[in-house]
């Protein structure tokens, strides 16, 4: 898959989800029994976003947030980061979710999301036709928003026909949230109607097996080249990952880290490094060498998007880990 074209030097890539307020217990124990958080943001798309920016590129936002303190923190956080915010909306009449993280010394936190009638969740596909996608080269975009409300999924295609007929480049992560489906086929019909419209697709391996049974990398690879999808990156933890882009294909190795803080925005983190990657004009291996640094240095960090670095930090870990 070819990274950065000549004439898209000052085009930016623009993530479409629903940032949420984040409450990060500040010791292990049941949510229920926590008495103090300390405060931050978070978000799929939004982690993908402050991570592509903290790496120098270009990058727009868009969601819907409700006018209230957990708003008004979101835009901070995306302005602080240089992200763009002018295609945001403000709603009034809904809120801004939110969710609630516990702390954990190993293995994956317990988290709970606030996001029923969000304002997010009211994102439609008229919306989505006023956007204005001038400058756009590229979207990026997770399983999660066609999963919060009819209206978003319908918001979601219709993004899709757009960049299509614009000629931009589509990259899909299936960032699987079970809890927010009506069930489980509904969920795998809609994330592959999306995945095989995808110039890039970033499932991770256990996402793959929920979606397809298939255990191997290689086949899942084939399975999903034959329906479309233009190039496949498929993450597998410590192991790395394996992409192909239906010439070129293998395994990339990931980076062992001595002490995990916290697991969750990896996965953010490692599809910002590829990207950037790409828009850099990497090939593909060497833009999932990127991808496998920053989301083992997101690891480091407790919170969603603390943990992911610039682009000096990046070179530097790549160029003591070699």
């Amino acid at each position: 898959m070819p990274g950065r074209k000549e004439n898209v030097m000052d085009k930016k890539t623009l993530l479409v989800g629903e940032p949420m307020g984040l409450f990060i217990a500040c010791e292990e124990g049941k949510l229920s029994d926590i008495n103090s958080y300390s405060f931050a943001v978070a978000g799929a798309e939004l982690n993908v976003a402050v991570g592509m920016a903290r790496l120098g590129q270009k990058v727009g936002y868009y969601t819907k947030l409700g006018d209230d303190p957990f708003g008004r923190r979101v835009l901070d956080v995306l302005r602080k980061n240089k992200i763009s915010t002018e295609l945001i909306m403000l709603s009034g009449e809904k809120p801004t979710g939110m969710m609630l993280k516990s702390k954990v010394s190993e293995g994956d936190p317990d988290i709970f999301y606030f996001r029923k009638n969000s304002a997010a969740s009211t994102i439609n596909a008229d919306d989505i036709m006023a956007l204005d996608l001038e400058g756009y080269h590229a979207v990026h975009m997770t399983g999660i928003t066609p999963a919060i409300s009819e209206s978003a999924k319908e918001a979601v295609f219709a993004l899709i026909r757009r960049a299509k007929n614009r000629g931009i480049r589509l990259s899909f992560d299936p960032n699987l949230r079970p809890m927010l489906w009506q069930n489980a086929q509904n969920m795998r019909e809609t994330i592959h109607s999306i995945a095989f419209q995808s110039d890039l697709f970033l499932p991770g391996i256990k996402e793959v097996v929920q979606l397809t049974g298939i255990l191997e990398p290689e086949a899942a690879a084939e399975f999903y080249l034959n329906r479309g999808v233009r190039a496949i990156v498929i993450k597998l933890g410590a192991n790395g990952a394996y992409y192909d882009d239906g010439s070129n294909h293998g395994y990339v190795s990931g980076y062992k880290i001595e002490k995990i803080v916290d697991t969750v925005g990896a996965g953010d983190g490692f599809a910002a490094g590829v990207l950037s990657g790409l828009d850099e004009g990497l090939s593909l291996r060497q833009a999932v060498q990127w991808g496998n640094a920053v989301g083992a240095l997101q690891l480091t960090c407790a919170g969603d998007n603390e943990g992911l670095p610039t682009r000096r930090q990046l070179e530097t870990f790549i160029h003591l880990h070699t």
